[in-house]
């Protein structure tokens, strides 16, 4: 496997492992009513989908096998979010708190991509891309958590 289709297997795994926890945390924040918070998290989850379909494209001009679901760890932090919704009842500061783990699990994959020193100049050109939009939703995760503690 080429570092380039590691890579983008890598980050897809990710970026769909976000847009489902996005989506997960929209619904739990939705029982919360905060609905202020909602629509952000759909559209976090949308663009992790697009990102990832961007990616999926991307590996199909190099004809790489990629796959569509998300990483066994992640899935483990999906499960782990479902406890900690047992326990805080569907706050929304446990949500948040929760979605910034996994919006930091994200900046660093990101980070892992851009230190391979031998992907394509195409590839890296949507990476940096991206972890820009990817770091700024992890900031914004974060002050909006934050501001409910």
């Amino acid at each position: 496997m080429s570092t380039d289709e590691q890579v983008r297997k890598n980050l897809i795994e990710v970026l769909e492992d976000g847009k489902k926890g996005f989506a997960e945390a929209a619904d739990k924040l939705a029982e919360s009513n905060r609905m202020d918070l909602v629509a952000k998290f759909r559209d976090y989850s949308e663009q992790r989908g697009e990102f990832a379909s961007e990616l999926r494209n991307m590996a199909g001009s190099d004809d790489d096998s990629l796959t569509e679901s998300g990483s066994a760890g992640a899935a483990l932090h999906r499960g782990w979010m479902a406890i900690k919704d047992a326990l805080t009842g569907s706050d929304a500061e446990g949500v948040l708190d929760v979605a910034e783990q996994g919006e930091d699990h994200a900046v660093s994959e990101y980070e892992k991509a851009l230190d391979e020193t031998d992907i394509s100049i195409d590839l890296r050109n949507v990476i940096e891309r991206q972890f820009a939009v990817v770091q700024a939703a992890h900031d914004d995760v974060r002050a909006l958590r934050d501001a409910t503690t």
